[in-house]
């Protein structure tokens, strides 16, 4: 790697024509530049063509000069990404589907507010957010385990439900309408199930007793069987409240509710940027607002 200080002599000097117009705007001395520009050339060959009253760049030199330029706005670039007004800058948020459909439109809400925001958004599932945030791929994320891994600072985001929702013409009062109505399946839709009907249907049977009516792996759409009429399934609330079609399904009233709790995760040895840590208190209001 090229020594910055030769690097800035040189461009000073291109940029003046003169070794002493160098020196004195560098505040070094004459033989310094000179010094300067030889290890340069020892490195790279002829740069200068050194004439009475004028000094001429060959094509080496023309080359090295553009390297200078672009090594300044690399230097800008880093400059500006370090000074972090809360304004601007890209954030990187990894999410489960569930809340990630809650977050993301109000995420976009803040950008729209603050044109310089950048939001990256992620849906994943836990092991995935985990990975992610520790390689640094995302600044923030949200899982459903606390990690106890040293690396990672967690602190409680929020609190979400499961839900039993069936189709709007349906009546479900007992484990026999389940068994008639069928069981819409997504990803972890039997791990849920299993976990809010053990604690609604004491002893029952188990979900895989029950007809499944089909299976979608899209967190957005997973309603949309039940919507119309397909069977019922369990999902997170903050899925069930980004549904469009509210006035298509219900909520089964469980009286002893299934809850999981969401971590914010992130790297436990730096503080949050400023503008991430912006987007965190924003979305933690948020989350308040919609309790």
């Amino acid at each position: 790697m090229l020594n910055p200080q030769w690097l800035r002599s040189f461009a000073m000097l291109a940029q003046t024509g003169s070794f002493t117009s160098a020196a004195d705007e560098l505040g070094l001395t004459q033989a310094a530049v000179s010094q300067h520009i030889r290890h340069l050339e020892d490195s790279l060959g002829p740069l200068l063509i050194r004439r009475p009253r004028a000094l001429e760049l060959t094509p080496a030199g023309r080359a090295l000069l553009e390297y200078c330029a672009d090594m300044e706005l690399a230097n800008d670039r880093l400059r500006a990404r370090l000074v972090d007004d809360g304004e601007s800058g890209v954030v990187g948020l990894i999410t489960p589907g569930s809340i990630g459909l809650f977050l993301y439109p109000r995420l976009l809400d803040l950008q729209g507010k603050t044109p310089g925001l950048i939001i990256r958004h992620r849906f994943a599932p836990d092991a995935e957010v985990l990975e992610s945030v520790l390689q640094n791929r995302f600044d923030v994320g949200l899982v459903s385990l606390k990690p106890d891994d040293p690396r990672l600072t967690a602190t409680p985001f929020s609190e979400e439900p499961l839900e039993l929702v069936y189709p709007a013409g349906e009546q479900v009062q007992g484990w026999d309408d389940l068994q008639r109505i069928g069981f819409v399946d997504h990803p972890d839709g039997k791990t849920m199930a299993n976990r809010l009907l053990s604690r609604h249907y004491p002893g029952n049977p188990g979900v895989h007793t029950l007809p499944c009516r089909g299976f979608s792996n899209q967190v957005s759409l997973m309603l949309e069987p039940v919507a119309r009429g397909f069977g019922f399934t369990v999902i997170p609330r903050y899925a069930r409240q980004a549904f469009v079609q509210k006035d298509q399904i219900r909520v089964l009233d469980c009286h002893a509710p299934v809850i999981d709790k969401l971590w914010l995760i992130h790297r436990s040895e730096w503080a949050l940027a400023p503008r991430v840590a912006r987007v965190v208190d924003y979305l933690r209001t948020q989350v308040k607002t919609a309790a």
